[in-house]
């Protein structure tokens, strides 16, 4: 089962990719310009059930699980980590925005999903008109500025990013011990819902699921650095307006300094940190979608 938005409707769309064929699941709700809202580790799209309706009201809304997650599908990893590079995950949503009929649209991403949707405004850039990103600072900076206290306080980047099968063997041991332990930061596992925990839940119970998740940052921390390091020595820089929401009870806000990180690599940088921690969706959905609705309507 899945968290259903209210007037969502539930879609599974296949698109192409160099891993084959590649199915998303997504909801689509409301009317006006379109909106994709991308989520975060170890979550799934049901992270907008607070938000979603209420843009809906001013966007045609597409919420989607990233690939690996949630009901989308789940390629086992390559190698070189390329299955769950960004550019890949990237590349499957914005083939889900081309296959709804969206040539350009607004972008959304927390956490993961915005480190997805940066690598999308990047390798698409002509397709998103403008781009927020939720409690992150770009991935190279944050890897290239790791202190002990972050270090200590995201161990799950270095944890995750051992080889298979060493994360997931420990985490299947016990999912539930796993997911309390990452999720229940600044304000507690008790900012989910009953439905919203279960969905999250079942994936990191999901062999396959915590596989994928466990990809996404291996391939964080080789291939997508790759990639970054080749924009910057490029001199790429992201042109369409870039907003940034963190929030002042969270790692980034005490380790990274999110406006600067950004100006690094967009040209259009705007933000400040809200009073929540790390799950602003889920803390403080209403803030969110009055800065949201203020942002992306200009």
């Amino acid at each position: 089962m899945t968290v259903v938005f209210p007037g969502f409707e539930q879609k599974r769309i296949t698109v192409s990719s160099d891993d084959g064929p590649i199915e998303i699941a997504c909801q689509v709700g409301g009317n006006g310009p379109p909106i994709l809202l991308l989520h975060g580790f170890p979550q799934t799209k049901a992270i907008w059930e607070l938000v979603a309706p209420e843009l809906a009201k001013s966007f045609t809304v597409v919420a989607s699980d990233l690939r690996g997650y949630g009901q989308s599908a789940k390629p086992h990893g390559k190698a070189d980590h390329s299955t769950y590079s960004k550019r890949s995950m990237a590349a499957d949503q914005h083939a889900l925005m081309q296959s709804l009929g969206y040539q350009q649209f607004f972008l959304l991403g927390h956490d993961r999903g915005g480190r997805v949707s940066h690598r999308l405004a990047m390798d698409f850039p002509d397709s998103v008109l403008r781009l927020m990103v939720l409690d992150i600072s770009p991935t190279l900076t944050m890897y290239d500025n790791t202190t002990m206290e972050f270090a200590k306080g995201y161990w799950h980047w270095f944890f995750l990013i051992q080889p298979e099968p060493i994360p997931e063997t420990f985490i299947a041991a016990n999912p539930e011990f796993w997911i309390k332990q990452h999720m229940g930061r600044h304000a507690g596992t008790g900012i989910f819902s009953p439905e919203r925990w279960a969905e999250y839940l079942a994936g990191a119970s999901n062999p396959q699921c915590m596989h994928s998740m466990c990809e996404d940052y291996r391939a964080a921390a080789s291939i997508d650095l790759a990639h970054d390091r080749a924009d910057r020595a490029a001199g790429k820089k992201l042109k369409m307006p870039l907003r940034v929401l963190w929030g002042e009870h969270g790692l980034v806000h005490r380790c990274f300094k999110p406006i600067e990180d950004w100006k690094a690599v967009a040209e259009n940088v705007s933000g400040k940190s809200v009073s929540c921690g790390h799950y602003i969706p889920e803390e403080l959905p209403g803030e969110l979608v009055t800065d949201a609705k203020q942002f992306f309507v200009r």
